[in-house]
């Protein structure tokens, strides 16, 4: 959950700043920068929820200040959840912003969009405290045909945890250079050495692959 924020602060921070930058300060509630105008309809709906119980100092102040239905993006978004996060990334229309996004990340936008619900779907198993080590994944996150750093080999099964560990640790290398997900996975492990790690679909040698180093 702690890798999971960081990666989710950079999303939220790349998401709001570019998309402002390019088709405005409140592009998040305009319709016609989305593919399925009934189902951004249902996410604006929880953006509403998200911001009418806020209790965020500068939403608060706004509120006092403001008639505006949402403050600029760079406001609504630090108060929106990961999963709305996702979505509206997920309904944006094809463009080159919506690429550029995927593009800091070294990915493309399908596989990001792909990568985005998957992270989002393990977060929630974590925060309702359900199994995850032996599950198999119901949502599989996407293979990139091409990645700008080093990721894993086709082989690896797309629906248990290892391979979406191993999304979290690609993204964080590139949005915390210096962390230690490595080395506190690979104590967690060694702490349980009766935990079959091949059920989680680790290889033996997993802490070799140049994604883990």
């Amino acid at each position: 959950m702690a890798e999971l924020e960081k990666i989710e602060i950079s999303v939220r921070t790349q998401m709001a700043y570019k998309l402002a930058d390019e088709i405005g300060i409140y592009w998040f509630s305009d319709n016609n920068n989305f593919i399925d105008q009934p189902k951004h309809a249902i996410v604006m709906t929880n953006l509403k929820s998200e911001f009418a119980r806020s209790d965020d100092e500068q939403i608060l102040r706004f509120k006092e200040m403001y008639s505006d239905p949402f403050p600029p993006a760079w406001m609504t978004l630090e108060i929106s959840s990961f999963g709305t996060l996702s979505m509206l990334y997920k309904l944006l229309k094809p463009s080159n912003v919506k690429r550029s996004v995927a593009n800091f990340y070294g990915i493309s936008d399908k596989v990001f969009e792909s990568w985005l619900h998957s992270i989002v779907y393990v977060r929630n198993i974590c925060a309702h405290h359900s199994r995850l080590w032996n599950k198999s994944l119901r949502i599989k996150p996407l293979y990139p045909r091409k990645t700008e750093y080093a990721f894993l080999s086709p082989s690896v099964r797309h629906d248990r945890a290892y391979y979406v560990l191993s999304i979290i640790q690609y993204l964080l290398k590139i949005v915390n250079p210096k962390t230690t997900f490595p080395i506190k996975l690979k104590n967690l492990l060694n702490d349980f050495p009766s935990v079959d790690i091949a059920a989680m679909g680790f290889s033996n040698d997993w802490f070799k692959e140049e994604l883990w180093r």
